[in-house]
């Protein structure tokens, strides 16, 4: 797969010399991947991603990797609180409210691989929008199959394997924040976004699934952890 080369204007330098340790998926929320296209390169709008890739597997190269994009707007993940200036973002032409095509998925997969190995990043910081900013979006929703791309090991996905616990929201959060999840933000925004990616169509209270799923990822996948080193 070549990417086709399609430059946005919308780009600057990596805050302080930072280097890539995110990939940010997001879904375009537009009818068709011309009208995302146009929107990404029109320089009055202010946005643009690294990649986008379109439903029928078309990949376009919108800012070179070593150049910040200006993708993920306010939030944080972990520590990091200007995304922008440590993530790689790639747009999936998908309005929100449907499955992911099959080419798209494969484009993804392909692309996905050498992103991480060029700059080291693991794959449990391939996150989505929604979990650095809960207070305000919710892609790549709930209709992206995060489990397909953590067996193909371009992401994660709890085992199920982790003991039940209590539940309660306070223990949950601090789970959640060793995960990944920001402490700014409010309690349901937080169970919202982490629902929509590990329990897609779940609603209501916290519950005990709720407490293993997010204990074992706080466990297996702390945000502090050492990158592997390439």
């Amino acid at each position: 797969m070549t990417p086709i080369r399609r430059p946005s204007p919308n780009f600057g330098p990596r805050r302080d010399g930072a280097r890539p340790d995110i990939v940010v998926l997001h879904f375009t929320a537009m009818p068709d991947v011309e009208e995302a296209l146009a929107r990404l390169c029109d320089r009055e709008a202010k946005v643009s991603a690294h990649y986008l890739i379109a439903r029928n597997g078309a990949v376009w190269h919108l800012v070179d990797e070593r150049e910040r994009a200006w993708h993920a707007g306010s939030g944080a993940w972990g520590a990091v609180d200007e995304v922008n200036s440590r993530s790689i973002g790639i747009e999936l032409d998908n309005a929100g409210n449907h499955p992911y095509s099959e080419p798209l998925m494969a484009a993804l997969e392909t692309l996905l691989p050498d992103i991480l190995a060029r700059w080291s990043i693991p794959r449990e910081r391939v996150i989505g929008h929604s979990d650095l900013a809960p207070d305000r979006k919710r892609d790549p929703g709930p209709r992206f199959d995060w489990r397909r791309l953590a067996r193909q090991g371009f992401a994660i996905w709890p085992e199920g394997t982790a003991a039940s616990e209590v539940v309660g929201m306070a223990r949950f959060r601090d789970h959640a924040r060793r995960f990944g999840y920001h402490r700014g933000f409010a309690d349901d925004l937080v169970l919202k976004a982490f629902r929509h990616r590990f329990r897609s169509g779940k609603d209501g209270p916290l519950d005990a699934a709720d407490m293993a799923l997010v204990a074992e990822l706080a466990g297996r996948f702390p945000v502090d952890r050492k990158a592997p080193i390439a």
